[in-house]
């Protein structure tokens, strides 16, 4: 009644028995349910998705766009990642993997990572709340990317591997990659309180730069200096 429709007709969409929908029925739909601004724009994306033609992109081998590969180079005092599609890394700077505990190499997966390595259950202290946030998105992005089977096989993966990721799943829950915060317990700098940014230029919707940012004259800004510090001297093999 919300949303003006008979009940045979919502019962067909329901129950995938209507084979299109118009943008007013979904926006209608969309209103009745409440739906913030990212959940229209997955029930748009579920119920309207891309051309086949984009499966043929499926597996292009991502690189990572030359601006943002700049703009990361002036970043040097704070870490960041550049993450393409799936969650995988397409470049991070050294004091990124100072934080995390793991090279996170290009080419590795963040999402096997914050899912599937020990040390980011152990190093992130609300690693739950980082981790739904990211099963949300993981949610968000094959809607937007139905053909992507490397994505599919990925998250059929962690479901079945995971009972965390499983039950998140199951909650249909979606977001957009947004700010979040993410606290850090490391083993020599001791505690380091984030907020995580995300840069997406329109021109490569699938990169996202996430740049982990600090309060002025915080600890964790004042300890960023002696992390890379550090993460130098090693690497230089005099640590």
């Amino acid at each position: 009644m919300l949303a003006g429709l008979s009940a045979d007709y919502y019962s067909r969409l329901e129950q995938g028995r209507q084979a299109t929908v118009s943008v007013e029925v979904l926006d209608a739909l969309a209103r009745a349910l409440r739906l913030d601004t990212t959940e229209r724009a997955h029930l748009h994306d579920l119920a309207t998705p891309g051309p086949p033609r984009k499966a043929r992109g499926a597996t292009v081998v991502q690189r990572p766009d030359p601006g943002l590969v700049r703009l990361m180079g002036t970043l040097e005092h704070v870490p960041v990642l550049l993450l393409g599609n799936r969650g995988d890394v397409l470049a991070r700077n050294l004091l990124l993997t100072a934080v995390l505990g793991r090279p996170l190499p290009p080419g590795s997966s963040f999402v096997r990572y914050l899912f599937q390595d020990p040390v980011a259950r152990a190093r992130i202290i609300n690693w739950a709340d980082f981790a739904a946030a990211a099963v949300a998105s993981l949610r968000r992005e094959t809607a937007r990317r139905p053909y992507d089977h490397q994505l599919v096989g990925l998250i059929e993966e962690l479901r079945s591997g995971d009972e965390d990721v499983a039950r998140w799943w199951d909650d249909h829950a979606v977001r957009d990659y947004a700010s979040v915060a993410k606290r850090i317990a490391h083993p020599t700098a001791g505690r380091l309180d984030f907020g995580i940014e995300f840069v997406a230029p329109p021109q490569e919707p699938d990169q996202r730069l996430v740049i982990y940012t600090t309060e002025p004259n915080s600890r964790t800004a004042e300890m960023l200096p002696l992390l890379a510090s550090w993460s130098a001297e090693v690497v230089s093999g005099h640590g």
